[in-house]
């Protein structure tokens, strides 16, 4: 135990009361001039760091025994902010515009919480003190003036201009879109932070600009540290006969590979055995990147910085790279791989009798994509010739996974099954179509025998007690459960209340969903009770897996892209050779799968936010082309300020209200409807309505119609 942990150790004794550093160091026996000067300094660090807290009269103590909290600023556009307390199981915080006293969106902060949570309200606080700033460098657009210049942030949480000096500006022109470094904070609540533009990314409506402000708004690297590219130059293409000690071979059964068309990192493959006894055996086959990536190296730094790798509309930015991920570890077909492999045995009505995980070495006789495989199940005769040594395992496959699939929803699985735009791209980069993103019977394949070997693996290193990181998605809180409920309720929809101290079962909401299917207020049911839901994330405790409804849940068939499911990995392989672990190691290893377990889920938050900005603006972009055209769509929201409508392509836009021009509209709460106050007339969640596209807008990824009557 070092002496910071010694000190709050014994802060956090009930005895304890508020010291002063004299009585700290009498404490600690610190005596000696040299070893005072270094307690002090640890004092004032950890004072710094807000591990400690010292009042204006000279006194130290924990925050949390001084109704403190510390977190980080979570900003709004129209200026409030939410506290995120770092504790786990604190509450989120309100914080006022008058009582952030200078925060802004990403600071760590200490608040003092001064009124308590009641019923269907967070609690309200104010920050104390700001520990250190969250964001020192962001992407906005630059308002020139004469003699110096502001940018305006692209986050719409950060809610502060940058002052920018004439000097300081790099040559950007009025409008431009830029990287600012903030140079200096202000000192008192009110004033813009200075800083300097340290790139010029250009005019908005240049070609790849939109993109490239993505990238750098969400520090996402596309190149690697000179050390990480070395360190995989060096790694062998040739699989020796080292590598396979140890290892199960299994290059003579038959396995494939089912992915998108532009697929180049393959992480898992399958295989389906019959067995004498009526049973099968899936084999699910994940590349072993734990045996390229050790622990420590430059590349497996680099990796856990990164995270996740993110899928742009226009490019893929890989947590490892091209040469692990689209090579080496690449499960191409015909060549020999180094896997992971899960081989669990299935009765025909899909229950789990038998399993075993062994590192291996594979031989993919296909990589197929998706669309061949749905192609096949529909009779392309072609198709099924081409491929007819693996046809009868694919129709076995197949109906396996809607056995697994059937059992997983009768066990209460929530089917949030919505479309999802794919946005066709032309060689530079403009989007020329936009359509749903297919999802047959070979993307469920894929998906269930996934699902499968993750709760499996979780299930056994969670009964072994081994340091893990588990997939978790935990029960929803009650009080958007009741809000969602109401919501519902006025669709005509009920969700059964929950007595004191009993948790919901998610099969309640996956019964409310199959009653809403087929009917037009089906999507914003979905919605609505998604956002009821807590956001899945990592965690070093298995926890159960709510929407899924599994008690065990990780990710470990996608260790190329996500940096958790290659510590999993590397847990199975620790666990599988040395059986047990030194305490030491187990001790250590469990405070790390906490640390890995949050950052990794920042991380993912955070690509998942990239590219979900990168699609909104080509969509955007793609509707510019439209503008003054009409298109037949279905209201899929309804606000007191308008109409959200979604057309066939999944593109939505906003009727504003004051375009309604023929009455006067008014929301009613009770009803989720805009209604005519002369006319009568009423807008519902899923109208049909026809709309002419007014505005189109990939600046501010806007889309505004009008109605067309």
């Amino acid at each position: 135990m070092n002496f910071r942990e010694k000190i709050i150790s014994y802060m956090e004794k009930d005895a304890y009361k508020p010291m002063n550093f004299e009585e700290l160091k009498d404490v600690f026996k610190v005596k000696k001039p040299q070893q005072v000067k270094r307690f002090k300094k640890i004092i004032k660090k950890m004072t710094k760091d807000g591990q400690i807290v010292k009042t204006r009269y000279g006194y130290y103590g924990l925050p949390e025994r001084m109704n403190l909290q510390i977190g980080t600023i979570q900003g709004h556009p129209k200026g409030f902010a939410f506290f995120l307390p770092d504790k786990p199981g604190n509450p989120d915080v309100f914080l006022s515009p008058k009582n952030l006293n200078g925060a802004l969106h990403g600071d760590q902060v200490m608040i003092r919480v001064h009124k308590e949570e009641k019923l269907n309200q967070k609690p309200e606080g104010e920050v104390v003190r700001i520990i250190s700033r969250g964001i020192s460098e962001m992407v906005g657009s630059y308002d020139k003036n004469k003699n110096f210049g502001f940018v305006i942030p692209d986050e719409d949480k950060f809610f502060s201009d940058i002052f920018i000096n004439d000097n300081e500006d790099k040559g950007a022109r009025n409008g431009d879109k830029v990287v600012v470094e903030i140079t200096r904070w202000p000192n008192t609540p009110g004033k813009s932070p200075e800083g300097k533009i340290s790139k010029v990314l250009g005019n908005p409506d240049d070609p790849g600009v939109d993109i490239e402000s993505i990238i750098n708004k969400y520090h996402l690297n596309e190149g690697y540290p000179q050390e990480v590219i070395d360190q995989v130059n060096e790694m062998s293409e040739e699989i020796t006969s080292k590598d396979y000690e140890g290892r199960e071979l299994l290059q003579s059964i038959l396995t494939v590979t089912i992915d998108g068309g532009d697929a180049k990192d393959l992480d898992d493959a399958v295989s389906l055995e019959k067995l004498d006894n009526g049973n099968v055996e899936v084999g699910v086959h994940i590349a072993d990147v734990s045996h390229y990536v050790r622990e420590g190296t430059p590349v497996d730094k680099e990796a856990r910085e990164r995270g996740t790798s993110v899928y742009l509309v226009d490019r893929v930015i890989p947590m490892l790279p091209t040469r692990l991920s689209n090579n080496l570890c690449s499960l191409n077909s015909h060549v020999e791989r180094l896997t992971m492999s899960a081989i669990i045995e299935i009765t025909g009505d899909g229950e789990v009798v038998d399993y075993r995980f062994t590192p291996s070495v594979i031989q993919s006789d296909h990589s197929l994509t998706y669309q061949e495989v749905n192609q096949i199940y529909v009779g392309d005769t072609e198709l099924k010739e081409k491929y007819a040594d693996v046809a009868w395992m694919l129709f076995e496959m197949k109906e396996l996974s809607e056995k697994l699939r059937e059992r997983r929803f009768t066990a209460g699985a929530i089917d949030f099954d919505f479309d999802e735009p794919q946005v066709e791209l032309d060689d530079e980069g403009k989007p020329v179509d936009i359509k749903k993103r297919g999802r047959g019977s070979a993307e469920k394949l894929i998906e269930e025998f996934m699902l499968l070997a993750n709760r499996v693996v979780a299930k056994h290193f969670c009964n072994e007690n081994t340091p893990f990181i588990y997939r978790v998605h935990e029960q929803p809180d009650d009080e958007k459960v009741s809000t969602f409920r109401e919501f519902a309720s006025k669709f005509g929809y009920t969700l059964p209340e929950i007595k004191e101290e009993e948790e919901i079962h998610p099969k309640k909401f996956q019964n409310l969903l199959e009653e809403a299917k087929g009917n037009k207020e089906e999507r914003a049911i979905s919605t609505m009770m998604l956002r009821s839901m807590k956001q899945a994330r990592y965690a070093a405790e298995s926890l159960g897996h709510f929407g899924l409804a599994f008690q065990y849940y990780t990710h470990f068939t996608s260790p190329i892209r996500r940096y958790p499911d290659l510590i999993v990995h590397r847990m199975m392989r620790e666990k599988l050779t040395k059986k047990e672990l030194k305490e030491s190691r187990e001790k250590k290893l469990s405070k790390k799968m906490d640390e890995i377990a949050y950052h990794t889920s920042l991380k993912e938050q955070n690509a998942t936010e990239a590219e979900r900005e990168s699609v909104d603006y080509k969509m955007a972009e793609y509707m510019e082309r439209y503008i003054g055209e009409e298109f037949n769509g279905i209201i899929s929201s309804v606000m007191s300020f308008g109409l959200f409508v979604e057309l066939d392509n999944l593109v939505e836009g906003l009727i504003h209200v004051s375009s309604l021009v023929d009455d006067y509209y008014l929301f009613d709460e009770e009803k989720f409807a805009l209604i005519g106050e002369r006319t009568r007339k009423t807008f519902r969640i899923g109208d049909e309505v026809k709309v002419k596209v007014i505005k189109a807008s990939k600046r501010e990824q806007e889309i505004d119609f009008e109605l067309v009557e």
